[in-house]
């Protein structure tokens, strides 16, 4: 029976320009002469360098060990001599450095020891745990930390577990070669996934202009006889690869903004995180490779299984660059990122370098001013209102620019794909949230620093006024103390207790702050040094000791006037 499918809102479709780089299988990569190693290479906290200089490190030995609640660790992708543990330029269009460990391989390729576990006998928890050491990120382009989102929710299960094989960026066909030839290691990926999740059904969406690869895992699921998995052909229609989008497509179900979609029973993980998982559970390997296409300006576009930290002009010479190339782009055209130079490092994130060209990419035409067709709007597929969100951007309005919630934008370039005026609208919409969100750190920054004054005054008041309360009671006690060692002279000579005279009301807290300061005088007197009057006139010696003379006659006891 054939399955219902549900449309997005929205979308465009764009030339594929898949057919050139399936056309040969998957090829190794050989070493590189150094490896460039970022250490955050994931969302969350950046990993800990775990390796110094001059270190000797195995293949799959962690070089980086996961930092904070939302992390992943980062592992040798050869075996080598680590030279240096320095920041290094990142694959990113900021050019931007970050830490990164760089490896000089030996040649041997050694592997060091391989943790494997059963996953049928081992607790959700820790199974979660070894995925994070074992550096497992989502490969579809967010690199999500997978171990954190391998969680049921809060029903304890799901109802469908998505798997994510759509790819419908132009170009980018790493994950059909994938599912062509590794159809069954991935699905074995995918069964461990359902274990974790307590998923009724699994779905594995694919786009139908893939059909090699729909088959492949048609096959695989019928060879492994596992019952409740279904590989779905979708329509090809950009940007079907979304998570919200496909979700939408096999389930009917939106996850609307600020929801997650474990709330609707729901959860989507890329076909590559699937093979990873599997590698990692079942061979014990850490994620230190993946497969990545060489597209555009070349003479043999391709798949390659590439180690991570090999520079990206040792993979593109593989395919021939032709003499024209003047840039990289880390993803595909619509989303992807242009790189700071042409060897920066490939990462977990990098399944695609698009090799571009002056006449491949041409100039775009002069950007002209918006004309309300809203066509941008029929074309986003998260149903927003693009040019209003442009017009916001434009006037540095942030505030009716959330109100249109721009937020929502997943930055897929629908929009500037059919925009006749050739608006730049995804710049505009990058530039609002960078604005908006360095505003809220100097906020949140302003008034962490306003609740440490106040807490300050608040500490320091307090200590005062502990301070005034401990004086106060032990002047009590003083005075206490005195009353009582003068009353019982008293009695026993008169026989009778004397009345005891009225004391004037004195607040104790005053009183205790002045017999403070007098005893700081006090020893502030004790502690005081002699005077040196060596150095001084003859005449100003005989001054000085005729004053202290007389001040020692008006302190004699003799010399104390009558009463």
């Amino acid at each position: 029976m054939l399955r219902k499918l549900f449309k997005f809102h929205g979308g465009v479709k764009p030339q594929t320009h898949k057919n050139a780089s399936t056309a040969a299988a998957i090829a190794p990569v050989p070493l590189p002469d150094r490896l460039v190693i970022p250490l955050h290479q994931a969302v969350g906290g950046h990993p800990r360098p775990l390796v110094a200089p001059g270190d000797t490190v195995l293949k799959g030995q962690r070089i980086g060990g996961a930092d904070g609640s939302l992390s992943s660790a980062v592992h040798a992708s050869t075996s080598g001599v680590v030279r240096d543990v320095t920041q290094a330029v990142m694959p990113h269009t900021s050019g931007l450095s970050t830490l990164s460990v760089i490896i000089e391989p030996d040649g041997a390729d050694t592997w060091g020891e391989l943790d494997k576990v059963n996953y049928l006998a081992t607790p959700p928890d820790e199974l979660r745990d070894f995925l994070r050491d074992a550096g497992v990120v989502g490969l579809g382009g967010a690199v999500f930390p997978s171990y954190a989102k391998l969680k049921p929710g809060k029903e304890g299960k799901l109802r469908t577990l998505v798997i994510n094989g759509a790819e419908c960026e132009p170009f980018i066909t790493c994950d059909d070669l994938l599912m062509r030839e590794r159809a069954p290691e991935m699905l074995k990926g995918i069964v461990a996934m359902r274990h974790l999740l307590q998923a009724d059904e699994v779905l594995i969406g694919i786009e139908d202009n893939k059909p090699e690869a729909v088959a492949a895992v048609q096959a695989a699921i019928a060879a492994a006889g596992v019952q409740g998995i279904e590989a779905v052909a979708i329509p090809t229609r950009y940007p079907a690869g979304g998570a919200k989008q496909l979700i939408r497509v096999l389930t009917g179900i939106e996850v609307p903004h600020g929801r997650r979609s474990t709330d609707f029973g729901v959860q989507c993980f890329n076909v590559g995180t699937a093979f990873s998982i599997y590698e990692a559970l079942e061979l014990g390997r850490p994620l230190i490779s993946r497969v990545v296409t060489v597209a555009g300006n070349v003479e043999r576009p391709r798949n390659y299984d590439v180690l991570i930290g090999t520079p990206m002009d040792h993979v593109v010479r593989l395919a021939g660059p032709r003499a024209d190339t003047d840039r990289y782009i880390m993803g595909g055209p619509m989303m992807g990122v242009r790189l700071p130079g042409f060897d920066v490092p490939v990462v977990k994130a990098t399944n695609c370098i698009l090799v571009g060209s002056p006449a491949m990419f041409p100039p775009p035409p002069p950007e002209m001013p918006c004309i309300r067709c809203g066509e941008c709007a029929k074309a986003c597929p998260a149903d927003l209102a693009p040019f209003e969100m442009y017009w916001f951007s434009r006037a540095k309005n942030f505030g009716k620019a959330q109100e249109y919630h721009i937020f929502d934008c997943i930055e897929c370039g629908c929009c500037s794909f059919v925009c006749p005026s050739h608006i730049p609208l995804v710049d505009y919409f990058r530039f609002s949230k960078s604005e908006i969100w360095a505003r809220e750190r100097d906020k949140s920054a302003s008034d962490t620093a306003r609740e440490r004054f106040e807490f300050k005054n608040f500490r320091q008041d307090r200590e005062k006024q502990e301070k005034a309360e401990k004086l106060a009671a032990k002047a009590a006690a003083t005075r206490e103390k005195v009353a009582t060692e003068g009353a019982a002279p008293a009695g026993a000579a008169g026989g009778a207790e004397a009345p005891a005279k009225p004391k004037p009301s004195v607040d104790p807290a005053k009183l205790a702050l002045i017999e403070a300061a007098m005893e700081k005088a006090r020893l502030q007197r004790a502690q005081a040094t002699p005077r040196n009057t060596d150095n001084l006139a003859a005449d100003v010696q005989a001054d000085i000791a005729e004053i202290d003379a007389r001040r020692q006659v008006a302190k004699a006891p003799d010399n104390a006037p009558d009463a």
